[in-house]
């Protein structure tokens, strides 16, 4: 018995030195090369999950010895930026290195992107605060197969928005949100960013979306315009309510902000009769769309996806808001009607 235990008290020791010595080896300097790699640390990242990126770019030997190495030594503080590392530092070098915050801070940015902004303005904001011009976002986003790539990763994405009359494929998809990216991201790269955040944003929503019976793309169109119709995120569910009933008894959705979307007019400054009548895939007050427009015509807040999954049911099909941007709801056309003229006497109407 004495033997025995012997023999298994020896075996845990050699067991632990083999352990220990791969460890030691895991996290050790991948070679003697000194050359200067760029490493890029993008925002929302953590020392975990950039241990594949720095595996590609053989700064490290192992994935995993360098999460255990993580796990034991929990470090904090990764900044995005740029760093500086070689193939000569071994896991405990470059995680200090990291530790110590980005050597090019003053290269990135922080860009917010409002809700119920649409593609242009996004277009504009990523010009004016990267090296990329607008002519990049939209060459881009005209990229049939960098599109295809993007249906296929992401679940949100379908070939809907690959239809020949969208605008343009990803209006409506990415997160308004405030961002930070180096000014030397790619269009690509601050799309995945946006994207990702539509993802992390979704993925709660995922069963119910799944039940309802309008598609990923006609909840994201509807929620579009319920961001513009809808005048508080308190009235967002009763202004869904409204549109459903009126997809339900197949009437036009009759909401003038398809009509601006349509005719590319982002100031607001009104709309003629030969725009609200032209024959568009987006506008909803002609008579050549029914049901919902083609596709998105802005990017929509978390609060009126939530709206269109969960909207307020009710029998009313109109809607009208006033100056402090209170909702009216009617059954009829004459009642909203007389609320319109109400809020004109007391010039607490503001059409636009």
């Amino acid at each position: 018995m004495k033997k025995v235990f012997i023999i298994l008290v020896s075996l845990i020791i050699l067991g632990s030195a083999a352990i220990l010595l791969i460890y030691k080896n895991g996290i050790s300097k991948v070679s003697n090369d000194s050359t200067i790699k760029e490493f890029v640390v993008e925002k929302g990242s953590t020392y975990t999950s950039i241990s594949k990126d720095l595996k590609k770019q053989n700064l490290i030997k192992s994935e995993l010895m360098y999460k255990v190495f993580i796990k034991l030594n929990k470090p904090s503080g990764l900044e995005a930026g740029k760093y500086n590392l070689s193939e000569n530092m071994n896991v405990r070098e470059i995680v200090k290195t990291l530790s110590n915050g980005s050597n090019s801070k003053a290269d990135t940015v922080k860009i917010t992107f409002k809700e119920g902004k649409n593609m242009r303005y996004i277009a504009t904001l990523i010009a004016s605060n990267t090296n990329n011009t607008e002519e990049d976002v939209f060459n881009l986003l005209k990229d049939k197969e960098y599109i295809d790539s993007l249906v296929s990763q992401y679940w949100f994405l379908t070939d809907d928005i690959k239809k020949e009359e969208i605008y343009y494929p990803l209006e409506g998809y990415l997160f308004p949100d405030t961002y930070e990216f180096l000014t030397d991201a790619t269009v690509k790269d601050i799309f995945k960013v946006m994207l990702d955040q539509t993802n992390n944003k979704l993925n709660d929503l995922k069963e119910k979306i799944g039940n309802s019976k309008y598609s990923i793309h006609e909840l994201i169109t509807l929620a579009s315009i319920v961001e513009l119709e809808g005048a508080t995120s308190n009235d967002r569910a009763k202004v869904a309510g409204v549109f459903y009933n009126r997809l339900d008894h197949n009437w036009s959705l009759g909401s003038d902000v398809t009509t601006y979307y349509a005719e590319k007019q982002d100031d607001w400054s009104g709309l003629k009769m030969s725009q609200l009548n032209a024959c568009n895939a987006y506008n909803t007050r002609g008579n050549c769309v029914k049901g919902l427009p083609i596709g998105p015509i802005c990017n929509p807040s978390l609060d009126s996806i939530k709206a269109v999954i969960n909207p307020e049911k009710t029998d009313n099909y109109y809607f009208v808001a006033d100056c402090s941007g209170k909702t009216y709801l009617n059954k009829t056309e004459s009642g909203h009607n007389s609320t319109i003229n109400k809020l004109k006497r007391e010039n607490n109407w503001c059409e636009n």
